[in-house]
């Protein structure tokens, strides 16, 4: 029994959890938005905030869908109040969004990112790879195996090489 519990540990620490295991977010536009229905495509997760020095970077998150969403790249909006700089509701948020910077790509409602109520996502973001983030418009890269391929920082534009470097890797040619 205990050296099957040991390959089973084995097993598990060989392979890292996928971040498509089940992960499910409440979409700003109703409904749920699924991890798992990407399979096999990169996942560009960042926590924003409207009313965030940061904030202009949702021209270049937006840019970036638009220039790799063809090729199967998602760029997810992860709105957050963990920094006290979101507006007071979703609809708030998405009128901001849509008016603003005339977003499309897909976007949740707004969701803890840190602390114990992150949601399970950041959780096992932060469990697998110990980053946390420490300020709104942190990148998160999901790659079509469903593992973190890497993370950023606020400081770090969307449109950044490190960024693009990291998203054409996960694309078909």
């Amino acid at each position: 029994m205990r050296i099957l519990l040991a390959l089973l540990l084995l097993l598990t620490l060989g392979h890292p959890a996928a971040a498509r295991n089940g992960f499910v977010f409440a979409s700003i536009d109703g409904g749920e938005i699924a991890l798992d229905d990407f399979t096999g495509r990169p996942v560009l997760v960042v926590n924003s905030a409207s009313l965030c020095g940061f904030t202009p970077q949702y021209e270049g998150l937006q840019a970036l869908y638009d220039s790799y969403r063809d090729r199967g790249l998602v760029v997810l909006a992860v709105p957050s109040n963990d920094f006290r700089q979101e507006l007071g509701s979703a609809e708030e948020v998405k009128d901001f969004c849509a008016t603003t910077f005339d977003l499309d790509l897909p976007m949740t409602e707004i969701t803890h990112v840190r602390g114990d109520q992150a949601h399970p996502f950041y959780q096992w973001v932060a469990e697998t790879t110990g980053f946390v983030p420490g300020w709104n418009f942190n990148k998160v890269l999901i790659g079509t195996d469903g593992t973190v391929v890497e993370a950023w920082g606020s400081l770090t534009r969307p449109q950044a090489r490190a960024i693009t470097r990291a998203i054409e890797a996960q694309l078909a040619p």
